[in-house]
């Protein structure tokens, strides 16, 4: 999971800006992953955070830093290999597994999805701009560094559901649900906690128990502010 090079408007972004939108974009990926899953009772994943930073000296304009300064999220997927078809790699499963299969099936796609709804989120804040689910669309998410999340959604779909049409449906139902997992006060705040500690972090890899102690973490403290 990597953020994609660069929406249309990256001439009119800064170099600290488009940093915080891409810490921003893998914090929603990894929050997605870690307490996602958990909500959803599937079991845990590894992953961890890469971060690669420009040299001190390198021009500070983000057109040309961009591909000197990243962050993306390595792992994290329930599924590892996608199948030929979604029929073929349950075949000898029970009615449970079967289930079970699917649900992480689509947990990988609404996890992809969350990466550039972070991103998308942040800078309509940041813009003071309203938010929603129809100014905001799949396609939209292109211009959030969401190109190559797209594609991989694509690629699970395509295994998923043979038809088109069915496809589009499915999709559009977990980009909802995509949205409202960002939306969500408590997630929203565990997104943002998890960036702001890649942006501090002098690690080139920040590993899977030290961003999962800190979003339990988050999550108690939120538990005792919001009692």
């Amino acid at each position: 999971m990597k953020r994609s090079e660069v929406s249309h408007a990256i001439e009119h972004v800064n170099y600290k800006e488009l940093i915080r939108q891409t810490a921003i974009h893998e914090a929603g990926h990894a929050v997605a992953i870690h307490l996602g899953n958990r909500q959803k009772s599937l079991p845990p994943v590894f992953f961890q955070i890469v971060i690669k930073k420009p040299a001190p000296d390198f021009p500070r304009h983000a057109s040309e830093s961009y591909a000197h300064c990243t962050a993306k999220v390595e792992g994290g997927r329930l599924i590892h290999m996608l199948p030929s078809s979604i029929e073929e790699a349950t075949n000898d499963f029970s009615i449970e597994q079967k289930q079970a299969y699917q649900q992480a099936f689509e947990a990988d796609i609404v996890n992809l999805l969350i990466g550039p709804l972070a991103e998308a989120r942040y800078i309509a804040s940041r813009d003071d701009e309203v938010i929603n689910a129809y100014l905001v669309n799949l396609n939209a998410l292109r211009y959030y560094g969401g190109t190559s999340d797209l594609e991989l959604a694509g690629e699970y779909l395509e295994c998923f559901i043979a038809d088109q049409a069915l496809r589009e449906k499915k999709i559009g139902e977990l980009f909802m649900k995509a949205f409202a997992f960002v939306h969500h006060a408590q997630n929203w705040r565990a997104i943002m906690a998890l960036a702001d500690y890649i942006l501090a972090s002098p690690k080139s890899i920040i590993d899977c128990e030290e961003v999962m102690a800190l979003l339990d973490n988050c999550l108690i403290q939120n538990r005792y502010a919001y009692a």
